[in-house]
């Protein structure tokens, strides 16, 4: 079995008995966010936390 599917299949053990398709579509979605950004930030397509506070004001 993959590794990606070793880890979906713990996360959704992970979550609540009472759990629909929508939350785990939702915690996959973020699963997946996560990852992408943490992905960015190895490359190095990071910015500062001076930048973004540049950027919002």
């Amino acid at each position: 079995m993959s590794k990606i599917k070793q880890e979906v299949i713990q996360m959704i053990k992970n979550l609540p008995e009472k759990v629909s398709i929508d939350d785990i579509l939702a915690e996959l979605y973020f699963r997946l966010q996560v990852d992408t950004g943490l992905k960015e930030l190895d490359a190095g397509k990071g910015i500062s936390h001076k930048e973004v506070e540049k950027r919002l004001n």
